[in-house]
């Protein structure tokens, strides 16, 4: 058995300056979007567009930062793993939009459908 004792590397020695400004960084992207939303007058598309813009930004800043997602390959990004997560989320968010906008859909069109059966019989003989 070896007993020898390893010293911790020089990169365990240190404060964690790369996480602390991803955190601040992402709290700013955070109240930016926040600002955004509730303070700048912009039209909705406009709005909605800066949201998006700002939450990609912080998506690959985490990665960035706190995914070590430069660790395992020399420095190197790992391609295939990010596409196959992108693919994923892709899938994920436009399955669900899809989703709860065809649900939507189909319960305007059965609440129209209740409305006009239930009307009265007398207020039908009026529009007649």
């Amino acid at each position: 058995m070896d007993n020898h004792k390893q010293s911790p590397s020089p990169a365990h020695n240190h404060f964690p300056w790369k996480h602390l400004i991803g955190f601040v960084l992402s709290i700013v992207l955070t109240l930016m979007a926040l600002w955004v939303a509730f303070q700048s007058g912009l039209s909705l598309k406009s709005i909605l567009v800066m949201i998006v813009i700002l939450a990609i930004f912080q998506a690959v800043l985490q990665l960035l930062m706190f995914m070590h997602l430069t660790e395992g390959n020399s420095g190197k990004i790992q391609t295939g793993t990010m596409l196959y997560a992108a693919f994923i989320a892709i899938t994920i968010v436009a399955g669900s939009i899809w989703v709860m906008s065809s649900g939507h859909a189909a319960h305007d069109g059965k609440q129209k459908t209740h409305e006009m059966h239930s009307e009265s019989p007398a207020r039908l003989e009026n529009h007649q």
